[in-house]
């Protein structure tokens, strides 16, 4: 197993995580039994995820536009920025000013992505700037994500470390952020497919998330990077992560699929089916991946919701709204809006909107067109 291969620091720091997780993360467990078994959580990637691509520096107030957008289209989980250094992912510049004044709902999360124990020392001095207090307002935020990969080449590319180098780091991060009381999500990229390596081991995703889940992650998103995934390729990912000795739950599990192929969706139905009920999503399709040209961006978060209607499931999030938000956002980035679901319907509010006008005009405009 992977874990065997750990240093003998971090082996050992696992093995005494396994035995405290149970009180240290005694809050994944009420967020994970709070929802009813056909409630599908959704986890709003496109302030942090979908931006981080974008060419074009975004302005502080339009990523806080944005949440307070998202905050008010019914969304719960909000990924809102990352203490990355700005060297290397100039569009998350600014986060902590971003986290500090965007509206901040109760029960909501907002997490935000932190690589390294110096990310985590910038969040955590800013916390403490914002201490709880009783009728005032929730902090920025109470919750960080970590990330590594189920390939050596791509961790290096992306973390410029091991796959093992990569797990120290995170374990040193999600000790210290627990101690402090922030939940911990983590993320695995390339579960199906490396853009450097090819088709991934479902072997090796499995032992990496295992490992994430060991050191202290509430629970572990699993990212097909590049979008190569089919219904059949996350299934036998699934099977894989989820069976045998060392299993890991459905309830531990989230999806993070990328649509180039357009099989996203897809992807999610197949996933539900065997049992995970939280997927990444980003309003209007924001997003990519630097370390792996061509891909395109998250499953759109319109998209998700359009597919899951009249189904035994539920989620949060208002559709209209959400559709309204994806158009905003594209046009403020000039970019063109990728939710297939947002993109019709907008075409029929525009199409309803002017049969509207021409009942209101009596056929007139129709008359005068005529003519031109």
């Amino acid at each position: 197993m992977f874990a065997h291969r750990l240093s003998p620091r971090l082996a050992k720091s696992v093995s005494h995580a396994r035995s405290t997780l149970a009180v240290r993360a005694s809050c994944s467990r009420t967020y994970a039994t709070t929802t009813n078994a056909d409630h599908v959580n959704i986890v709003e990637v496109g302030p942090r995820d979908g931006l981080q691509n974008e060419k074009s520096v975004i302005p502080p107030e339009v990523k806080i536009e944005l949440i307070n957008r998202l905050n008010r289209a019914g969304l719960k989980t909000i990924e809102a920025g990352s203490f990355v250094s700005p060297k290397w992912v100039p569009q998350m510049a600014g986060t902590a000013d971003v986290i500090s004044r965007m509206e901040r709902l109760p029960g909501n999360y907002y997490p935000v992505l932190v690589p390294n124990l110096k990310g985590l020392e910038l969040l955590l001095d800013l916390l403490a700037k914002h201490p709880p207090s009783a009728g005032g307002p929730p902090p920025p935020t109470n919750e960080i994500a970590v990330f590594t990969a189920a390939t050596e080449a791509f961790c290096k590319a992306n973390t410029n470390c091991s796959i093992v180098e990569s797990l120290e780091r995170i374990h040193a991060v999600t000790r210290k952020a627990l101690d402090h009381g922030l939940r911990v999500r983590g993320y695995v990229s390339v579960v199906i497919s490396c853009p450097y390596e090819g088709k991934v081991s479902p072997q090796k995703v499995k032992e990496v998330t295992r490992a994430l889940l060991d050191i202290g992650c509430y629970e572990v998103s699993l990212g097909d990077t590049v979008g190569t995934g089919t219904p059949a390729t996350v299934r036998e990912m699934l099977e894989t992560v989820m069976g045998g000795a060392g299993t890991v739950p459905a309830n531990k599990l989230a999806g993070h699929y990328h649509d180039t192929f357009g099989t996203a969706v897809a992807n999610i139905m197949t996933s539900l089916d065997m049992g995970l009920r939280t997927f990444d999503a980003s309003v209007g399709g924001l997003g990519g991946c630097p370390y792996s040209p061509g891909a395109t961006g998250n499953v759109a978060t319109e998209d998700v919701l359009y597919a899951l209607k009249g189904s035994k499931y539920t989620t949060d999030g208002d559709l209209d709204a959400l559709v309204d938000v994806g158009d905003w956002i594209s046009k403020k980035l000039q970019r063109t809006n990728a939710s297939r679901a947002g993109k019709a319907i907008l075409a029929r509010r525009e199409r309803e909107h002017l049969e509207k006008e021409r009942e209101n005009d009596g056929g007139a405009a129709e008359v005068i067109s005529a003519k031109l």
